[in-house]
């Protein structure tokens, strides 16, 4: 079976090319047509399902499945959940390929897949994005009453 990081490269290549055709709009109409088709079935649900624990099952898998080198934290107390990426996995193998250079805004594919999805549900979406470092930190809260 063919691990999801074997197609990281071709996601960057697909990024440059869907750009350079139809610029920055029609990249983020294609995040937004995969965040609609795809996490709807398995995000979404989990929100659904188990509220703000969702988000700790969503990444749990997806993360560990990625082999990333991350701290994750779900505070229900506080109604926070955090993902603090040490070291993507994707970025950094991009970022270690000499014969490409990943598309300029690669990371920029995470918040358009899943902050959408997030503030459907009433909960905020902050992140921030160190792509020169594969490393990038998201804050998910409820929305305070």
């Amino acid at each position: 079976m063919i691990s999801c990081t074997e197609f990281i490269p071709a996601y960057s290549e697909g990024f440059k090319f869907i750009e350079s055709m139809g610029g920055r709009d029609e990249l983020e109409k294609f995040w937004s047509e995969l965040s609609n088709s795809y996490l709807k079935n398995s995000l979404q649900k989990l929100l659904n399902d188990e509220g703000l624990a969702g988000c700790y099952t969503y990444w749990s898998h997806s993360l560990n499945e990625e082999a990333a080198d991350f701290t994750m934290i779900l505070d229900e107390e506080r109604g926070e959940f955090s993902i603090e990426m040490h070291k993507c996995p994707s970025k950094g193998m991009l970022l270690q390929m000499k014969h490409m250079n990943p598309h300029h805004a690669y990371c920029d594919h995470c918040p358009a897949l899943y902050k959408p999805i997030i503030e459907k549900q009433g909960l905020t979406y902050d992140h921030e994005i160190d792509g020169d470092n594969a490393s990038c930190k998201i804050v998910i809260k409820k929305l305070e009453k």
